[in-house]
C-alpha cells in the first residue's frame, strides 16, 4: 500500500492549558502525560469510574499546555466531563477544532512540513498525526477509505466503529498492546478496575483480525453478529477490502477454531487471526 495523506475531517483538537494541567490530567486520565515534552504525544482515554471507556484520544505536549486530538463529535462531552472533574484546578478548557485541520500521512507519504506533527504512539511507522492551521491545509493524497484500509491491516482498532464507547474496557480496544495505558503512572479515573483486567488476566474479550475466506466479499455492516454453531462469538468491525476488525469472545473463538467450525458474520465466512503486536494469546481452552 503506497500512503498518502488524508484530511480527517471528522477530527478535532481541544486544548488543556494552565499552570496544573500536567497534574489534572495525570490523574484523569490512561495516557502518559507528565513525562511528555513539547513536541511529544501518548495515546488515552478518559474511562468512567467502573473502568469502560468514554472517549479516546491522542495528547500533543505543547509550550502552553496539551492538545487533545479527538473525534470532533465527541468533543462537547469530552469538554463537559472535564470540567465536571477541573473543580477548582487552575485549567483551561477550550475547542480549538476552528483553528486547526486534522490529517495523517501514512504508508510512505511523508508528513508535510511546517506544520504540528507526532508520530501515531500507538505502532511504529503507522502513521504521522498532522495538525495544521485551518487556513492551510494540507493537500489530500489519499481517501478515508486508504486509511481505513491501513489501519485495518495492521490491526487497530477505532472507537465507535470497531467498539462502542461507553461499554468497552481499554483490554477490549486492545490499548494496553497500543500504548494506551500508562500502567506505571499511578491513580486515575477507573485505574483500579483495568490494573487488576491487567494483573488477573481476565480481558476476556478481544479485538481481533477477521480474513473472509472468499474472494470479493460483500461485507455485512459494522455491529453483525459474528457466529459459529448457534453460538456468538463477537461483533463485525470496520471492513475493507479481504479483512476486517472483529470484537470476540476469545475462549469462545478459541473453541470454533479448534473445532473447524465454521465462522460466520452476515454470511461471510470468517477466519480469526490475532494482530502482529498483541501480547495476548488465544486460551488454551474454553472457558464456555
Amino acid at each position: 500500500m503506497a500512503g498518502g495523506v488524508v484530511v480527517r475531517a471528522d477530527r478535532g483538537v481541544v486544548e488543556i492549558g494552565g499552570p496544573e494541567a500536567a497534574q489534572f490530567l495525570h490523574g484523569l486520565v490512561t495516557a502518559t502525560v507528565k513525562s511528555l515534552v513539547p513536541g511529544d504525544a501518548s495515546f488515552g482515554a478518559l474511562l468512567t469510574p467502573q473502568g469502560k471507556i468514554l472517549f479516546d484520544f491522542f495528547l500533543v505536549k505543547t509550550d502552553a499546555g496539551y492538545l487533545a486530538e479527538i473525534a470532533r463529535a465527541a468533543i462537547p462531552d469530552f469538554l463537559k466531563r472535564l470540567g465536571f472533574y477541573r473543580l477548582r484546578a487552575a485549567v483551561t478548557l477550550a475547542d480549538r477544532s476552528v483553528d486547526h485541520v486534522v490529517a495523517y500521512a501514512f504508508g510512505d507519504a511523508p508528513a508535510p512540513e511546517g506544520d504540528l506533527a507526532f508520530a501515531d504512539p500507538r505502532l511504529p511507522g503507522l502513521a504521522t498525526h498532522v495538525l495544521a492551521p485551518a487556513g492551510s491545509p494540507p493537500v489530500a493524497t489519499a481517501s478515508l477509505h486508504d486509511w481505513h484500509a491501513h489501519r485495518i491491516a495492521h490491526g487497530i482498532p477505532e472507537s465507535g466503529l470497531d467498539f462502542p464507547l461507553g461499554d468497552t474496557f481499554p483490554h477490549d480496544a486492545n490499548m494496553d498492546d497500543l500504548a494506551g495505558v500508562d500502567f506505571k503512572k499511578g491513580c486515575f479515573i477507573g485505574q483500579e478496575v483495568v490494573s487488576r483486567m491487567k494483573h488477573r488476566g481476565t480481558a476476556r474479550k478481544r479485538i481481533v483480525l477477521a480474513r473472509a475466506l472468499e474472494a470479493r466479499p460483500a461485507w455485512p455492516d459494522a455491529g453483525t453478529e459474528i457466529g459459529c454453531a448457534g453460538k456468538t462469538l463477537g461483533t463485525l468491525g470496520s471492513s475493507a477490502d479481504g479483512l476486517a476488525l472483529a470484537l470476540v469472545r476469545l475462549d469462545r473463538a478459541k473453541e470454533a477454531i479448534d473445532l473447524g467450525d465454521a465462522i460466520e458474520a452476515g454470511g461471510v465466512t470468517l477466519g480469526l487471526e490475532l494482530p502482529e503486536y498483541a501480547g495476548f494469546h488465544w486460551p488454551e481452552t474454553a472457558e464456555g
